[in-house]
C-alpha cells in the first residue's frame, strides 16, 4: 500500500528526475545565441592590386601584388614593409605576381607569377628563403607554364609536404582537357619541385584537369575546396579530388545539358557543389572554423569581383554540400579579391580596384 507520505515521496523523486533530465537536455542543445554584430573597417591603404594573402607565423599577413611586390602587413599596428620587388615578374593583363604560400615551420616562401622567356609570356613557381628582411636564394620549382593576359590561375597551397598550385586554361581551351599540358589544372609536386609518386600520373604534376581558372583553394574537412571562374555562365566552387575530370571547356557548370549529359555519362566529370549563373567572378576562398563569428563556422568564405561581395557558404553536415548562402558588404568596398582568416578568427579582405587606391578590410566581431 502506498501511503500519503510514500506517494508525495515518490512524486518528488520522479519531479528531480524529471527536471533533471530537462536540464541535461538543454545544456547538450543549448539555445542558439543571435548572431554575433560584425564590425568591418580599412586596415590598410595604397596598395597595387594585391593578389594573394597568406598568414605567417610572424603574425604578419604576407600579401602579394601583381607588379612583383611582396610585403608584410601587421595587423597589431597597421605597418606595412615592403619585403622585395620580384624583377623578372610581367604583369600583362591580369597576370603578374599571382599565388604565394608560406611553408609552416621553415623560412621557406613558394610564389608563383608570370614572366617573359624566349619571347613568350610563362608562369612558373619558385621557392625563396626569407631572412628577416628580403627574400633570398630563388630556386625555379617548375618553369614554362603557359600563360597569356587572362585566365592564370593561380593560387598555392602546402599540405602534408606537398604544394597544389592552380593553373588556368591561358586562353587556350582546349589545353585543359590534356593531361600532357600544364594549362587547366591543379597541380601538386614536392616541396623541392620534383612529381609526388603518388600523383594520378606516374611522371606526371597534374592532380585534376578541366579547369578554367581556378583563383581560390583551401583545405579544410579533409578536403580541396577551389573556387573557378567560368565564361558567362557557371562559376564554380568545386571538391578537387585526386585525377578528376572537372569538364572544362565540354562541360559548364553541372551536367544539365543535353551535350553535357552525354558527357558525363560516358566520362567521369565531377560536377560543382555550387554555381553560379549569372557569374559573379569569384576570387579567393577561405575556410572559417573559428568561434569569433560563430555565424560563419562551418562556411565557406568567397570573395567576388564583379559581384563585388562576401559571400559566406554554409557547409551541410557531409561538408561536402552547401546548404545555405549569405552576402555581405555588396559593393561597399569595390571588386573583392582575396580573403584570409587569421587564426584568432578575424577575417581579412583585399581588394581588387587598381589606380594605387586598392585596400585590407578587416572584419570581427564587435
Amino acid at each position: 500500500m502506498i501511503t500519503p507520505a510514500l506517494r508525495c515521496g515518490f512524486f518528488a523523486i520522479t519531479l528531480t528526475t524529471v527536471l533533471f533530465a530537462c536540464k541535461k537536455d538543454d545544456d547538450e542543445n543549448p539555445t542558439p545565441s543571435e548572431p554575433t554584430e560584425l564590425k568591418d573597417s580599412i586596415v590598410a591603404r595604397n596598395l597595387h592590386f594585391p593578389w594573394d594573402m597568406a598568414w605567417g607565423e610572424d603574425n604578419h599577413i604576407w600579401i602579394t601584388e601583381r607588379n612583383g611586390k611582396i610585403s608584410r602587413f601587421n595587423p597589431a599596428n597597421g605597418e606595412i614593409k615592403t619585403v622585395i620587388t620580384i624583377p623578372d615578374v610581367v604583369a600583362n593583363g591580369e597576370g603578374g605576381l599571382l599565388g604565394i604560400a608560406l611553408q609552416p615551420g621553415s623560412s621557406n616562401v613558394f610564389v608563383a607569377y608570370n614572366y617573359n622567356g624566349e619571347g613568350q609570356y610563362k608562369e612558373k613557381l619558385v621557392k625563396y628563403v626569407y631572412n628577416g628582411t628580403t627574400l633570398t636564394n630563388p630556386v625555379t620549382l617548375r618553369d614554362n607554364i603557359p600563360a597569356a593576359n587572362i585566365h592564370n590561375g593561380s593560387r598555392l597551397l602546402i599540405d602534408n609536404g606537398k604544394i597544389f598550385m592552380t593553373t588556368g586554361d591561358a586562353n587556350n581551351q582546349s589545353s585543359a582537357q590534356d593531361p600532357n599540358s600544364l594549362s587547366g589544372k591543379v597541380l601538386r609536386f614536392n616541396l623541392d619541385g620534383s612529381i609526388p609518386s603518388d600523383n594520378p600520373v606516374a611522371g606526371n604534376p597534374y592532380w585534376s584537369l578541366g579547369h578554367r581558372n581556378a583563383q581560390g583553394l583551401v583545405l579544410a574537412n579533409g578536403r580541396l575546396y577551389s573556387s573557378e571562374h567560368g565564361p558567362s555562365n557557371d562559376d564554380e566552387i568545386n571538391i578537387i579530388e585526386k585525377g578528376r575530370n572537372y569538364g572544362w571547356p565540354v562541360v559548364q557548370g553541372y551536367c544539365n545539358t543535353t551535350v553535357e549529359q552525354a558527357v558525363c555519362g560516358t566520362t567521369d566529370i565531377a560536377e560543382p557543389i555550387k554555381a553560379w549563373t549569372p557569374t559573379i567572378a569569384p576570387g579567393g576562398l577561405e575556410y572559417y572554423g573559428n568561434d569569433q563569428i560563430p555565424q560563419w563556422k562551418g562556411s565557406l568564405l568567397l570573395v567576388a569581383l564583379k559581384d563585388a561581395r562576401l559571400y559566406q557558404l554554409k557547409l551541410g553536415s557531409d561538408q561536402t554540400s552547401i546548404t545555405e548562402t549569405n552576402e555581405f558588404y555588396n559593393g561597399k568596398y569595390g571588386r573583392m579579391r582575396d580573403v584570409l582568416v587569421a587564426p584568432n578568427g578575424t577575417v581579412y579582405i583585399c581588394t581588387s580596384n587598381g589606380n594605387n587606391n586598392d585596400r585590407i578590410i578587416e572584419i570581427k566581431s564587435r
